[in-house]
């Protein structure tokens, strides 16, 4: 089986076009009122997602009272999520909830402040550039671009407006990874050596929603501006509701899951991208009419971007087909590993008396504790969900009262659409990638 379903040129075709085929509109409105700290902060909900609904909206709504905000209306393009998001937001503030057909309406209406963008992968890099040319702060879901073009026009948008931009890579506070951070920064981890990351599951039916394509009708959903600045193409339901499935609208497993692990890499040792990053991977198993991989290995090299020398690999896997394994990253030092499955540091694996002194060296073990032992910050029992979505949440809409610098602010979100720019061009060619820092693109050796 040829792991190649989209050759090299279609997708540097697709890439090419970028922003250079924005054919969305942009928002009239660039005022909104200066928030003073005893104005309320009126929300809007861009796209009315699962995630949205199950996640993010209660996340807001459990600090609305403490920073005073409001959800006050939902632009949805499909008529059904708009009004099951309105009635949804109804129930769940307590008060009448304006449905926008659309973003331009939303904006032009002068009714929010914020917004909390919860939409398709390829479109949240977009969005954000709508909404704070709006004059909005945005709390906005990963993987914040897949193309370098998007990413870097949203950068160029958000550092020009000031806004609050907080993306929704919810790791960055989490209180066990917060505390791994400041361990592996005390120096007392030593220099990171490997780090191993998996995300595994046996779920034939991920991303897939039957049940929701046989009830989208053409006439209720707005394609053209789906589509934004993607290539037209007739409509689809299926890349409408699964556009996980396909690109250009997502690369899958890279989209999805990776940059949640990848983006803890950038995080703990500042290193803004990988140097190079190698794929393998295909669809294996579950051959549903979907385009993206149910399987790939990723290898990236990661050190002093002027040079060669020194630092570390990152070894990658995810597959939809298998869940042994499940979802994983160790951390390895000299003396030893952190993992952040059981929030753990230990000495396995680091050097023993008797390796060591064979070669003349000191024995070089870690101590062994729990990680909320390594600096006294408590550790959350759920590290990958919902506790970290509340606290990552709480912390956007302190930003926005305070108007300080996010967990995972615009340059987090570049950060990790660099990373998943370079995976996707090596997923897609089989080629060797590098990153040109001079001009901010992917480089396919």
């Amino acid at each position: 089986m040829s792991k190649k379903k989209i050759t090299r040129r279609d997708f540097v075709k697709t890439v090419a076009a970028g922003a250079a085929g924005a054919a969305f509109a942009m928002p009239a409105a660039s005022y909104r009122r200066i928030i003073g700290s005893n104005d309320r902060v009126r929300v809007g909900i861009v796209g009315f997602s699962d995630r949205a609904r199950n996640s993010l909206i209660p996340a807001m709504q459990n600090y609305a009272q403490t920073f005073n905000f409001e959800f006050v209306a939902v632009s949805d393009i499909w008529s059904l999520r708009r009004s099951k998001g309105i009635a949804f937001l109804e129930e769940s503030a307590g008060r009448k909830i304006a449905g926008m057909r659309n973003n331009e309406e939303l904006y032009d209406s002068g009714m929010v402040d914020a917004v909390i963008i919860s939409t398709a992968d390829f479109q949240h890099a977009l969005h954000c550039i709508e909404a704070v040319k709006a004059g909005c702060d945005a709390y906005v879901e990963k993987p914040f671009a897949n193309t370098m073009e998007d990413a870097r026009e949203s950068l160029k948008a958000v550092e020009k407006s000031g806004k609050i931009v907080q993306i929704g890579t919810q790791r960055r506070s989490a209180s066990n990874y917060i505390q791994a951070n400041n361990f592996i920064r005390s120096g007392r981890f030593g220099e990171i050596v490997a780090v191993d990351m998996t995300w595994n599951v046996n779920q034939p039916g991920r991303w897939r929603r039957p049940q929701l394509v046989a009830v989208l009708r053409k006439e209720d959903v707005d394609w053209k501006r789906f589509l934004m600045n993607r290539p037209y193409e007739p409509w689809d339901p299926r890349k409408y509701i699964e556009y996980r499935l396909f690109w250009p609208y997502s690369s899958g497993i890279p989209c999805q899951w990776m940059v949640h692990q990848i983006d803890t890499v950038h995080w703990f040792t500042d290193l803004p991208h990988p140097r190079s990053v190698v794929v393998n991977g295909g669809l294996y198993l579950w051959k549903d009419g979907r385009k993206n991989f149910d399987t790939l290995t990723a290898v990236f090299d990661y050190g002093p971007l002027n040079n060669t020398s020194g630092g570390f690999q990152v070894a990658y896997s995810s597959r939809q087909t298998n869940s042994a394994g499940g979802t994983k990253e160790l951390y390895f030092s000299n003396g030893g590993t952190l993992n952040l499955e059981t929030n753990k540091i230990t000495s396995e694996g680091g050097l023993t008396r008797k390796m060591a002194e064979a070669m003349g060296l000191k024995e070089n073990l870690l101590p062994e504790m729990p990680i909320a032992e390594s600096g006294g910050v408590e550790t959350a029992a759920n590290t990958g969900t919902d506790n970290a979505t509340y606290a990552h949440m709480r912390n956007w809409m302190e930003c926005v009262r305070k108007r300080k610098k996010p967990n995972a602010d615009i340059r987090a979100g570049y950060n990790h659409s660099a990373a998943l720019c370079m995976t996707i061009a090596a997923m897609f060619t089989g080629k060797r990638v590098t990153f040109n820092d001079t001009k901010q693109e992917v480089v396919i050796k």
